[in-house]
């Protein structure tokens, strides 16, 4: 039975979907009974040790972040706080991971020790538990995530949001500890929070307590501004070129939004996925057995409509081209299908469809599986591996008709207009 995707607006009888606001969920209590936000009060005075230790040194710093709005903006920020706790900019150096890897793989470990730094500060990677960040004894580390993990590089100092809700985004956790260091952080790296923020959760945050008051940053730019900056920054990684260090350099030149606004190569690059996505839209989706899934696949050297369904959960966008016999996918919950209770949890959705395999499929789908948060997960899989899932979704197959229904089907024709920008803003 084909589900198709409903375009029409909803009818004005019928209740729009009220949907609490990400900074609503409750905080964690500690045991004086305050609020735990963005993360344990250790692990933040830790991280102002260290950086303050960092730029007292005046060695040679590595800044790691990660490729896109968020982590990008990240680094900008520890960037801009070094220097001006003293640090030469000499001494300070980034590393951009390639193109479908990641700070864990040998490859990346190898370019990282090469730089011989004596402090390396990663940011927004992701964290799995695995030998220090690089193989310079000497060397110190700091981890500053937001993502779902437990195990993090030895010997590293770690700064984890995942546990505390409403889960900080990095670039947040890093604005909210560099600010307490130099008093001119809010004004000079507010809107890189913003843009960071708006990156990882959508145009349509409120900035309700806990998170920060922005009201000084959006009084000198809009949303608008912050949202378009975050399209041209999250661009040039998408592309086929995949040339991250554009977007990184706009973000560490400009002084305010509109700077990166007239940068031309994040404009080539913002009308490059435009036209890629365009191309891309029109895949229909097919949808698992239980129709909680909805798979669209692609094949595209870039990374790249509201569907609705009571069942539906889970929108995955599978791309067959980014990497050679590999499968990039990127998975966010269905519009129609947030706030619910209980939330959707993608990463135990997926896990769970990994689980029913009864050979190695679990082992064979490797680290890069199911990485990320509750609300927004993928990875970057052998196209066979991801096939199989595919089977164990049954993805693709008719849903068993209730006992009684008539045999009868209606198929409509969609003019579909769906647009996989609406889901993966940020993919």
């Amino acid at each position: 039975m084909k589900r198709k995707a409903d375009t029409s607006p909803e009818p004005s009888s019928r209740k729009a979907l009220k949907v609490d606001d990400y900074c609503s969920a409750q905080p964690r209590i500690d045991s004086k009974g305050d609020p735990i936000w963005p993360a344990l009060e250790e692990q933040m005075q830790a991280a102002r040790a260290f950086l303050k230790e960092c730029a007292a040194a005046q060695k040679r710093t590595l800044i790691v972040p990660d490729k896109d709005a968020d982590g990008l903006s990240a680094g900008v920020i520890v960037y801009r706080t070094l220097v001006k706790l003293g640090l030469d900019p000499a001494h300070l150096d980034v590393h951009l991971v390639q193109k479908g890897s990641n700070i864990h793989e040998e490859e990346e470990r190898k370019l990282m020790s090469e730089k011989k730094s004596d402090f390396v500060i990663v940011l927004d990677q992701g964290s799995r538990g695995g030998p220090p960040v690089t193989d310079n004894e000497d060397a110190r580390s700091i981890i500053i995530d937001h993502h779902l993990s437990d195990e993090f590089p030895q010997d590293a100092t770690v700064v984890s949001a995942c546990h505390y809700p409403p889960v900080a985004t990095t670039s947040l956790l890093t604005y909210e500890i560099c600010k307490e260091l130099d008093r001119e952080i809010v004004s000079k790296c507010g809107y890189l929070c913003a843009i960071g923020t708006h990156g990882d959760l959508g145009n349509t945050l409120k900035w309700l307590a806990p998170f920060p008051d922005m009201t000084e940053t959006f009084k000198k730019c809009t949303k608008k501004l912050i949202n378009d900056c975050v399209s041209y920054i999250n661009a040039p990684r998408r592309t086929g070129t995949y040339d991250v260090i554009t977007a990184w350099t706009a973000l560490l030149e400009a002084k305010d939004p509109k700077e990166i606004m007239k940068n031309r190569r994040l404009a080539e690059a913002r009308e490059e996925i435009n036209e890629e996505v365009e191309r891309k839209t029109h895949t229909p989706p097919k949808f698992s057995k239980d129709g909680k899934i909805a798979v669209l696949k692609i094949n595209s050297r870039a990374q790249a409509s509201h569907l609705k369904s009571k069942a539906l959960e889970i929108v995955m966008v599978a791309n067959y081209g980014y990497l050679p016999s590999k499968v990039n996918f990127s998975c966010r919950i269905a519009r129609c299908a947030r706030g619910r209770d209980p939330p959707v949890n993608i990463i135990e959705s997926l896990k769970s469809v990994a689980d029913l395999d009864t050979t190695d499929l679990v082992q064979r789908l490797g680290e890069s599986f199911a990485r990320g948060h509750k609300e927004a997960s993928g990875g970057i899989v052998n196209t066979a591996e991801f096939e199989e899932l595919c089977l164990l979704m049954k993805v693709g197959e008719k849903p068993d008709k209730p006992e009684g229904e008539s045999l009868k089907k209606k198929v409509e024709k969609s003019t579909q207009k769906n647009t996989l920008n609406n889901y993966f803003k940020k993919s």
